[in-house]
């Protein structure tokens, strides 16, 4: 039998609330965050997910420098339902800033607690303690304790309070150095991922899709894939299609002929891809205005406009979606996943099955990459839906390549177009922006209709659900950095969203930050350029904020960025800068650019400012990555598609960025010990895909305005210019 804990959902205290971080504030139990066992290891739990952002390390640094003991006693438990506080969904580069800042007030609190507790058992005053690696000294006296000795008789089972403030930055020892990541070891060399894991008796399984989005099966003759060797279970209701075997091979086998012998009703229901930009500004829209500003209106000495579009693109993980699910008696269900929400989808499971959420335990297990809302909650959810033919016993569901790639919700295609004017002195006097998209979050958990895929394939016939936006002030989602952090006098930025999903979408790592920056920050090099400005001057001009003055400064100065130099028709620089979110980390990124058959990005310099650095290396890592893969995206990616199919079904249909197109990256770290430490990753996507834009234009002398970078894409740039 699992065990099952209570529910966090509690009645907030406002007090608390105003006082303690919002992570710590809706999980104020001491004991969810940090246990100190008496073998001398501390654990600790968190809400967040590692998904390959290393957060597990920094978490583990964090925690260790409040409590003022080793980092190799810490040790980081995974996200279980059962025990780990909820914190929604791990997404927005917010762990550390948010997860990160309620663990440390955690710890904090935990650490007077123990320094309490000691004062009395050495009848000493609280300032004569000092702690060394979790022993507590009395100064001027032999005397000691230690966490574990303690461990027995402080009760962390007790509500965070919110009246110990966390250290200093002064006062950090761990924070700022570059500690080997905790995660790495388990990956290299043993079983680290949910694809691994292998439970006694272990069943394996395949789904059979339907070929399109929206067919439906009309008849199935399953007699030939029972027959098969190592079948245990075909499993059929509505459109669900999955067969059970005791070996993979076997279930692959079995799939393929169940797929054979299933006749579906396949409608033609998709937009033209040749004409998406037509598709995305035809469609009814929900109209918003972001931001207004009515100044003083400038004489326009150039007056531009341009149209900046983004295809649909995929998460293309390099590992298929994986999950393990076993169901006990009394429809008691244990589930292990990748899931970057394990406790919204654990309720989104109870919710379409009709179950109390406490009968369901979620288990988070790493998988092999994610960058957003991919397959791994819908392969959790098939593996929920084929284990129950087969109770007591674990199911291993593993999606197929082509199972990922025409399945998973891919980030919306949008257009973005531009209006500005420039006056004679080199001022910009007047921006316009137009967005048009979709909302970009679909996740479970967010609207009454579920969001995992194979409910909508079951007999009761769900409908998917609608896809939503977060509020601006949290950062947005299609509209996440719409607004410039420049300064115009007149401004106005509108975003024009639509229904209409023919292809499934959801969140893809920097929403709509991707193409948002890529047409503003293009936008003023196309300014800068009619108007005979150098674009990094015309960045400053209209920047006041000292941060993004010195992210754009740093990179310029390392990349040795010479004013008004042209391209020579083969090779080109140039830049990007944003805030993520108009709230988080400041990043400016320039890129250098070969042309030759096709696109390179040999090289990338880059400062950025996240304010507290918890670890160097770690968050180099990050920004490397965000760089690459924004790459990728940049010069490759494109999901394709027919009037009634996805085609984008395996790496010949997709291609990604190989390790030997992979840019240099030269990173600036610019600390901020006194500040909010920030995340990294998502921040990255928008200025590097402005600077590789740029860089482009300044090499040929001629602005691609449409994503990716293909050949065909620069050549029809080249027409349309004459």
């Amino acid at each position: 039998m699992i065990g099952v804990r209570p529910s966090t959902k509690q009645k907030l205290d406002t007090r608390a609330m105003d006082k303690l971080p919002y992570a710590l504030a809706t999980n104020k139990r001491l004991d969810r965050w940090l246990r100190i066992g008496a073998d001398g290891t501390v654990s600790v739990l968190t809400g967040k997910v590692e998904i390959g952002q290393g957060i597990v390390s920094a978490m583990a640094q964090m925690a260790a420098d409040e409590l003022d003991v080793a980092v190799a006693r810490i040790r980081m438990v995974p996200v279980d339902t059962t025990r780990s506080p909820d914190e929604g969904t791990t997404s927005g580069s917010r762990s550390v800033e948010e997860g990160g800042t309620a663990l440390r007030h955690a710890a904090a609190e935990v650490r007077d607690l123990f320094l309490q507790t000691a004062a009395r058992r050495l009848g000493a005053s609280l300032e004569s303690l000092s702690i060394d690696d979790g022993t507590i000294r009395v100064r001027g006296r032999d005397d000691t304790l230690t966490y574990w000795q303690l461990a027995p008789e402080v009760d962390l089972a007790r509500d965070a309070r919110g009246d110990i403030a966390p250290k200093p930055a002064a006062a950090l020892k761990i924070v700022g150095s570059s500690l080997p990541r905790l995660d790495l070891p388990g990956k290299l060399f043993g079983a680290a991922y949910v694809h691994d894991l292998d439970l006694p008796g272990m069943l394996h399984a395949r789904v059979v899709r339907p070929p399109t989005y929206r067919a439906r099966l009309d008849a199935l003759d399953a007699a030939p894939a029972q027959a098969l060797p190592g079948v245990v279970a075909v499993v059929r209701e509505g459109s669900f299609l999955g067969v059970i075997a005791e070996r993979e091979e076997q279930a692959i086998k079995a799939a393929r002929a169940l797929a054979a012998a299933a006749r579906w009703q396949v409608p033609a229901d998709l937009p033209d891809a040749d004409n998406l930009a037509e598709f995305l500004t035809s469609q009814p829209t929900d109209d918003d205005v972001l931001s207004e500003k009515r100044g003083p209106a400038g004489a326009a000495h150039i007056r531009l406009e341009s149209v900046f579009t983004r295809p649909y693109l995929a998460h293309a993980s390099i590992g298929p979606s994986c999950a393990v699910a076993r169901w006990h008696d009394g429809d008691q269900l244990e589930l292990w996943s990748h899931s970057q929400g394990p406790y919204p989808l654990r309720d989104e499971i109870a919710k379409i099955l009709g179950l109390d959420a406490s009968a369901i335990v979620v288990r988070h297990l790493e998988g092999a990459g994610c960058y957003g809302h991919n397959g791994a909650d819908d392969a959790a959810f098939d593996a929920v839906l084929l284990a129950r033919a087969v109770p007591g016993r674990a199911v291993r569901l593993q999606w197929m390549r082509e199972d990922e790639f025409a399945w998973e919700p891919f980030g919306p295609a949008m257009l973005v177009r531009m209006q500005g004017a420039i006056d004679g002195a080199g001022n910009i006097v007047d921006w316009r922006q137009d967005h048009y998209t979709n909302r970009h979050i679909c996740r479970p958990g967010r609207h009454p209709n579920p969001g995992l895929l194979a409910a909508w394939h079951l007999d009761k016939g769900y409908e998917p659900p609608p896809a939503i936006d977060l509020p601006l002030s949290t950062g947005g989602s299609s509209q996440r950095n719409a607004i410039p952090g420049y300064d115009f006098p007149n401004q106005r930025v509108v975003n024009h969203t639509f229904k209409a999903m023919p292809v499934r979408i959801s969140t893809l790592r920097a929403l709509g930050a991707y193409i948002n920056v890529f047409a503003i920050e293009s936008f003023l090099d196309e300014l800068a350029e009619r108007a005979g400005i150098d674009p990094v001057s015309l960045r400053l001009r209209h920047l006041r904020d000292p941060r993004a003055r010195a992210v754009i400064e740093r990179s310029v100065e390392r990349s040795g960025w010479q004013p008004g130099s042209k391209g020579d028709g083969q090779r080109g620089m140039g830049i990007g800068y944003a805030r993520y979110k108009g709230s988080g980390n400041y990043v400016a990124v320039v890129a250098q650019v070969d042309v030759g058959q096709s696109v390179r990005v040999p090289r990338v310099w880059t400062a950025l400012d996240c304010g507290r650095i918890v670890n160097p290396d770690g968050l180099v890592n990050q920004a490397e990555g965000g760089i690459v893969q924004a790459t990728s995206w940049t010069l490759k990616e494109q999901v394709r598609f027919d009037r009634s199919r996805i085609l984008s079904r395996s790496w010949e249909d997709y291609p990604i960025l190989t390790f030997a197109e992979a840019p240099r990256v030269d990173t600036v770290l610019i600390d901020r010990p006194e500040e909010t430490s920030l995340g990294v990753g998502e921040g990255m996507a928008g200025p590097a895909v402005a600077a590789i834009g740029n860089a482009l234009a300044n090499a040929l002398g001629i602005r691609v305005r449409d994503l990716p970078f293909t050949r065909e894409r620069i050549l029809a740039a080249m027409e349309r210019a004459g």
